[in-house]
């Protein structure tokens, strides 16, 4: 297991570590929204196993989703051939998003899993990273407009939409 990860950049693990504990605080601040929801409605609102144990692996999800994209970037970015750079891109735009939306189905369909509190830890990382971007002042600045940078420059070599749209949104 540590040889797989042996090639990972310090920057993807840096990174990768940031948005984990990003998203983890999200997950317990939805378990205390639910908690306190619960405490008010308690026959709308749940707060049981089925919210914690769904928040957790929507919290996980999502970070895997964010640490592999950020492998997907490292390795395209060292590639020579720019097709086959947006064709690994695509590739991995589109397995990422199967694996959310899995994730998503399963959150809805298995009854041992609360699906608002699912699905939106999916949303984690992204409130995550546009926060540090606010309130980490100039350096956090510094660091999004790097990511930004990076992305399009990968996008313009690559040509891809999937890159863009990805960018557009971060």
């Amino acid at each position: 297991m540590s040889k797989m990860f042996a090639d990972v950049q310090p920057a993807v693990r840096k990174e990768t570590k940031k948005v984990a504990i990003g998203t983890f605080v999200c997950v317990v601040l939805m378990w205390a929204v639910f908690g306190i929801g619960h405490l008010a409605v308690p026959e709308q609102i749940p707060f049981d196993y089925t919210v914690l144990l769904a928040g957790f692996i929507g919290g996980m999800v999502a970070v895997l989703n964010f640490f592999l994209m950020g492998l997907t970037v490292q390795k395209i970015v060292s590639m020579e051939d720019d097709k086959q750079a947006a064709a690994k891109m695509k590739a991995s735009y589109s397995q990422r998003m199967m694996l959310q939306l899995i994730w998503g189905v399963l959150a809805i369909a298995v009854p041992c899993f609360q699906f608002v509190a699912g699905i939106l830890p999916l949303l984690f990382p992204n409130i995550v990273i546009k926060t540090v971007g606010i309130i980490g002042g100039r350096k956090a600045a510094f660091y999004v407009t790097i990511q930004q940078v990076l992305l399009r420059e990968v996008c313009d070599r690559c040509g891809t939409e999937q890159l863009q749209i990805y960018n557009d949104r971060r």
